[in-house]
């Protein structure tokens, strides 16, 4: 007569000792856990190296349960390219909070987030994310965008974005964002010796963004509000607003 296993359930034969990824599971943590999962693969792989599959093994459940939660790789994908955002603006907001000791600590923490996590990074800033429709990626990179605004405005400014603003904010953008491309390519390794290991890349990031003059904006003098372009229209192309946001 054929017995049934006792440990039995509706995703995976259970030892008796479960490891904590199938107990993540049963507590509805799974979603969760394949973000995490997902992050700690790009520290390794790019992003199209990234298989549900290959995460549903390493949790130790079923290809299933995985697509209950993000029906394909693409949905994974946005998944965490939404909590990159959200990892860097919590990052950006931290080296804000140095800015009246450290003038660059915006435009260096993104350097370095840049060089920390390359594939996170080129997702978030890549095609596949202007092209995604996820309102919850849209959120998480306004929200980027807007740290950025705020903190582009001139001393004692408030109330609307106006045009320098703008106009500044996206200077600064330009600045850190092709500085940390620059780093990721090697492009700029010939920069004295061993320019490609992390203290060279950070020593020079800080020597560039020290003689770009990149620091607090100018007192403000006059309110003169921007035309078409604010923190709600800016980068929308083809239909769809722009996902890109920064330090």
């Amino acid at each position: 007569m054929r017995m049934t296993p006792r440990n039995v359930d509706n995703v995976n034969i259970m030892d008796s000792n479960p490891p904590k990824s199938h107990r993540a599971y049963h507590h509805g943590d799974l979603h969760n856990a394949l973000i995490e999962a997902g992050l700690a693969a790009l520290e390794a792989n790019d992003a199209a190296g990234l298989s549900l599959r290959a995460l549903a093994r390493e949790l130790g459940v079923s290809a299933n349960a995985v697509y209950r939660h993000f029906a394909d790789k693409d949905a994974l994908l946005s998944a965490l390219a939404a909590e990159g955002f959200r990892r860097f603006g919590q990052a950006q907001a931290q080296a804000q909070a140095r800015a009246d000791t450290d003038p660059i600590a915006t435009g260096l923490d993104y350097v370095r987030f840049a060089q920390r996590h390359p594939a996170l990074f080129r997702l978030m800033f890549g095609s596949f994310t202007r092209g995604c429709d996820s309102s919850d990626l849209q959120t998480a990179a306004m929200a980027a965008f807007t740290q950025l605004l705020e903190g582009s405005r001139p001393a004692g400014h408030t109330g609307p974005i106006d045009e320098a603003t703008l106009l500044r904010a996206l200077v600064r953008w330009s600045l850190v964002h092709g500085l940390s491309h620059l780093l990721l390519e090697g492009q700029l390794s010939f920069f004295g010796p061993n320019g490609e290991g992390a203290g060279q890349q950070d020593a020079l990031a800080r020597a560039v963004l020290m003689a770009s003059g990149l620091g607090p904006a100018p007192a403000h003098t006059a309110s003169v509000p921007a035309p078409a372009a604010t923190a709600q229209t800016v980068g929308k192309g083809k239909g769809k607003p722009s996902t890109k946001a920064t330090s």
